[in-house]
């Protein structure tokens, strides 16, 4: 039976059709951008397109979303269509097609504010069961989208996992400041202590949860690097960030220091996995560890995967003072 991949021409999408295509799973991949690894082309907001892209389908896999990147350049009621409104058509298309486990891909952006202690507070440890104060229509539409895939599973009982992704894109971060800070391949290494996960990965999660959907009905669960840290070291991770990784990695800073490299100053927040882990039998192989392995051996950090995906942009413009633009 073939597994349909919405957004097929985006990052995640572009990682699973190829992943499947190499183990000659049957895949068919749509998204409104015509890609090489996009097999129809149309919008999932068209019930007649999706309608028919469903047939012969076992599993859906919905990473197709307007992301942050586009707040500040679409409309608010494009992304209520987009992320909404596609979700519930895909969802209803997936019931009357028989699908047997569908994948909805969110995002650790939900979570919103509760990702920022206040001032001299300690780092936040983000599980699943922190409640989502979004920020932005962006948070809000993804938020809602989860809630359909719940009721879904509830009232129409469609095997659903919502897997809430963190940092996979390879672009540089939106924040000037943050870009001031590190470098691009510094800043992302330290993002794999707390909130990123390298493409690879987040691929494995997605097709693991499509095979256990049905025997988990309805799971939520953060993709994300296995964190290092524990909850004891919080308040040192807000206050002195490398004093933590000194103690834990005493490698670290001599192995980033060949680099140019620093360690991180403070972090705000730590995405824990540990449930998808339990789960999904997940097992993320890029993380800290996996880093610093990478500088002793003298290899990019990266998987294989992430470099043939590769950066994509978000718009088909360029611009001057980041990656897209804030709102």
């Amino acid at each position: 039976m073939t597994i349909l991949i919405t957004g097929s021409a985006g990052h995640l999408g572009e990682a699973l059709m190829r992943t499947l295509r190499a183990s000659s799973q049957a895949a068919r991949g749509i998204d409104i951008a015509s890609s090489g690894f996009t097999d129809r082309t149309g919008s999932i907001v068209d019930r007649a397109f999706v309608r028919g892209c469903m047939k012969g389908v076992r599993t859906v896999i919905h990473a197709a979303t307007l992301h942050k990147p586009h707040v500040a350049t679409h409309s608010l009621q494009e992304f209520v269509d987009t992320n909404i409104t596609g979700t519930l058509v895909l969802l209803e298309e997936a019931v009357a097609a028989g699908v047997g486990s569908f994948v909805f891909t969110s995002t650790t952006s939900t979570f919103g504010s509760a990702l920022t202690p206040a001032e001299g507070m300690p780092a936040a440890w983000i599980t699943e069961d922190v409640t989502p104060v979004p920020k932005n229509i962006y948070g809000v539409t993804k938020t809602s989208a989860e809630s359909l895939c719940e009721l879904f599973h509830r009232k129409q009982q469609l095997p659903v996992v919502v897997l809430k992704t963190s940092r996979f894109f390879p672009e540089e971060d939106d924040d000037a400041a943050a870009r001031s800070l590190h470098s691009l391949d510094n800043a992302q290494a330290n993002e794999l202590l707390h909130r990123r996960a390298d493409i690879e990965d987040v691929v494995q999660a997605h097709l693991l949860a499509a095979r256990h959907a049905p025997r988990i009905g309805f799971g939520r669960y953060i993709v994300s690097a296995t964190t290092p840290f524990a909850r004891d070291d919080l308040q040192m991770l807000r206050e002195n960030a490398a004093a933590v990784l000194r103690r834990l990695f005493p490698e670290a800073e001599a192995l980033y220091a060949k680099q140019g490299w620093t360690l991180p100053r403070q972090l705000d927040r730590v995405y824990v996995n540990e449930l998808a882990r339990r789960d999904l039998g997940w097992q993320p192989r890029h993380d800290f560890a996996h880093v610093l392995r990478s500088l002793r051996e003298g290899r990019d950090f990266r998987s294989q995967l992430a470099r043939e995906v590769g950066s994509k942009g978000y718009h088909a413009e360029a611009f001057d003072d980041g990656p897209y633009p804030v709102a």
